[in-house]
């Protein structure tokens, strides 16, 4: 029986048996390759508008409008180089400042934003899947 009135391990202690055991535990490692769990979604790179948000299909030079809300496309507000807390709102060393930030331009640096963003429009499908095999379990 031990002389201590409380089970818990403190400073005075000299046995380092438990942490000697938590050590020599080996981690479990990452499965950074392979085929990625049923349940993780897949992930896609996508442009979208700055003004609405809508999804920009196969944009190549030279940039015209928005398709939903006509707003350029070749305007800082659309560029990876856009930062508003930066010096002229461009992280890029530019010589001449553009004043609206949203309006057509002819910058040399631009380039347009992409975004890595998750790929959830599966998921929709396979709710109405499992509607339709429900239902047709039950059809007469």
């Amino acid at each position: 029986m031990s002389d201590r009135k409380y089970r818990q391990p403190g400073y005075q202690d000299r046995g380092d048996q438990n942490t000697a055991q938590r050590q020599e535990r080996p981690r479990p490692k990452d499965n950074l390759g392979g085929p990625r769990h049923l349940q993780m979604p897949g992930t896609r790179t996508v442009s979208r508008c700055s003004n609405c948000g809508a999804l920009l299909q196969a944009v190549t030079e030279p940039l015209g409008n928005c398709p939903k809300c006509g707003a350029a496309l070749h305007a800082c507000k659309q560029c990876t180089h856009f930062e508003p807390s930066a010096q002229n709102e461009c992280r890029e060393k530019v010589t001449v400042r553009i004043t609206k930030k949203d309006a057509l331009n002819e910058c040399t640096l631009f380039l347009l934003k992409q975004t890595l963003e998750k790929e959830t429009s599966s998921a929709a499908a396979r709710v109405d899947d499992a509607r339709k095999a429900f239902e047709n379990l039950f059809k007469k």
